[in-house]
């Protein structure tokens, strides 16, 4: 999908934001052009202090100028504004490709509202296709491997380019869970995953997004439920 469509998206998603907001900053390729977008406004004068879901993007936060807390100082926050790599037609979610899911899970729980900004690559009847992040523990690995074998998934060790194990910022690993062609019941497996002993999270989001913001070349829909 073009870069444009990411860039409609995100477009959507800063005109929602209002002065003096607190916000959840998510990661990623259309989280990016959210935060570029953004600084534009904030070095316009727009008054706004965000939180980021991953060293990357409160990286890209600082050098643009766009003032940071954290949720110890600001547990509360107005919007969060964060991508996806599938959704349905429920608003169910798989997050996680960039390896950013517990902190944006986080940061979309401790938002009043969360908006989700995308392309139509994006958008499934049902999820699945993408294989799904479970961030674990790292003694857990086999244990957790052979659980959810039991579950219908294949699960893969994400590595980094030269072999190592790849860490989430907060020093975890991650498990890439093929589950089959699809997920049937997101809700099921989302409650069920939460409940095997070393899965730190995982990437299904359900029940947590407001809207879509489905960017394309010359405009952005707002999908809800």
């Amino acid at each position: 999908m073009s870069d444009e469509a990411k860039q409609m998206a995100a477009r959507a998603a800063v005109e929602l934001v209002q002065e003096g907001m607190r916000l959840g900053i998510g990661t990623g390729s259309t989280a990016a052009h959210f935060i570029r977008l953004l600084a534009q406004r904030v070095n316009a004068g727009l008054s706004v202090t965000g939180v980021a879901t991953s060293e990357q993007s409160a990286e890209l936060c600082t050098r643009l100028g766009i003032p940071l807390t954290n949720l110890d100082e600001t547990p509360t926050l107005d919007l969060a504004v964060d991508g996806a790599d599938e959704f349905d037609g429920a608003l169910n979610l798989i997050k996680g490709g960039g390896g950013a899911l517990l902190r944006e899970k986080i940061v979309a729980g401790a938002a009043k509202r969360f908006v989700v900004i995308a392309d139509a690559s994006k958008q499934v009847a049902v999820l699945g296709a993408f294989p799904l992040p479970v961030e674990i523990i790292p003694m857990a690995r086999q244990p957790l491997s052979l659980r959810l074998a039991e579950l219908g998934a294949v699960a893969t060790l994400r590595q980094t380019a030269d072999g190592e194990p790849f860490r989430s910022d907060e020093n975890h690993w991650i498990l890439d869970c093929a589950f089959g062609p699809t997920i049937t019941d997101p809700p099921g497996l989302a409650r069920t995953l939460s409940t095997l002993p070393g899965v730190v999270e995982h990437g299904l989001f359900c029940g947590m997004t407001e809207r879509v913001l489905l960017g394309s070349d010359d405009q952005a829909i707002v999908i809800t439920v």
